[in-house]
């Protein structure tokens, strides 16, 4: 049974879209004390190699933060995991009562997230989510992108913006690896590879940021800049494959 859960927000100077951010995990987590209050739930924002005010920002809105110099999204996600199962240990709560929900600091969660997730726990390990682009005003890029992501129950995709899992299957995995892209990617391959127990949803559908300045190169922002390009050049028409 499920009795903590963790939001686990990997940050690098995120401080003009984190506020939205961790409003919506607020309201998500409200939801869910709300109708499970016999849980405790968390959020802490790992700030990586973060200049500018982050820090301030995670503070301002009551969250815990951790500060850690990796510049590496794999090695951050993983930080920010161990210090959930550390903080559930210290509180007498064991690693398979333990529901890690992840996200990223340009995303916006709906209100139900959290609720949905621990409904899935009830009979899976792991929930794989869905994304959807946040702000993409050209409509032919939209409809490129929506062409080739399956929004639905059993989908394909995997997003490090909207995973969750129990504590104690990412220990049986071995976490995130300290991997610059695809960390999520590979994670999930391994759940995969070593039980049954996951599901890939469009029940808890999160929005990220369509933004052109990427975090790291080969995630989503440079994936929506080379979709971007592709309908510039080829008229709307686009044959390259689902990266996401």
């Amino acid at each position: 049974m499920i009795r903590a859960v963790h939001v686990v927000i990997p940050a690098r100077d995120e401080q003009r879209r984190l506020p939205r951010c961790l409003a919506s995990v607020a309201a998500a987590r409200a939801a869910l004390r709300a109708s499970r209050p016999d849980l405790t739930v968390e959020t802490t924002v790992v700030l990586d190699r973060c200049v500018d005010r982050s820090a301030g920002v995670a503070r301002r809105a009551g969250v815990a933060t951790l500060t850690v110099d990796h510049g590496n999204v794999g090695a951050t996600r993983h930080a920010g995991v161990r210090a959930a199962l550390a903080r559930a240990a210290s509180d007498g709560v064991a690693p398979r009562d333990l529901w890690i929900a992840g996200t990223d600091a340009d995303t916006v969660v709906p209100p139900h997230w959290l609720v949905g997730q621990v409904a899935l726990a009830e009979s899976h390990d792991a929930v794989v989510g869905t994304v959807e682009p946040l702000g993409l005003a050209d409509a032919a890029v939209l409809s490129a992108w929506r062409a080739r992501h399956l929004l639905v129950e059993g989908h394909p995709h995997v997003h490090g913006a909207n995973l969750g899992l129990r504590g104690s299957t990412y220990l049986e995995v071995g976490g995130f690896r300290p991997m610059p892209v695809d960390e999520d990617v590979d994670l999930v391959r391994r759940i995969r590879a070593g039980t049954t127990r996951w599901v890939a949803t469009d029940r808890v559908r999160v929005a990220s940021s369509a933004r052109r300045n990427p975090r790291c190169h080969g995630g989503f922002a440079d994936y929506l800049s080379d979709l971007a390009d592709e309908v510039r050049q080829e008229g709307g028409s686009t044959v390259r494959r689902d990266a996401g």
